[in-house]
């Protein structure tokens, strides 16, 4: 797969991973959105380490630096 995700992004996507479950194993959010937080702390912290995100593979971005690009 095509990496699409750039470093910015990927440190982005840890640090939201951490404050999630971090809200969530604090028990500062709970139930259905504490959930939802986790499972999107996971999401972003798979992406991250793959380094494709698949929401922009359909979508067409890439936050990834082109290499060979000249000015």
């Amino acid at each position: 797969m095509k990496k699409n995700v750039g470093n910015l992004d990927k440190g982005i996507r840890i640090i939201l991973a951490i404050v999630f479950a971090a809200l969530f194993f604090t028990k500062i959010v709970t139930g259905v959105l504490g959930t939802v937080l986790l499972v999107l702390a996971a999401i972003f912290v798979l992406t991250s380490l793959v380094g494709t995100c698949p929401i922009y593979s359909v979508l067409g971005m890439s936050t990834c630096p082109v290499k060979g690009q000249k000015s």
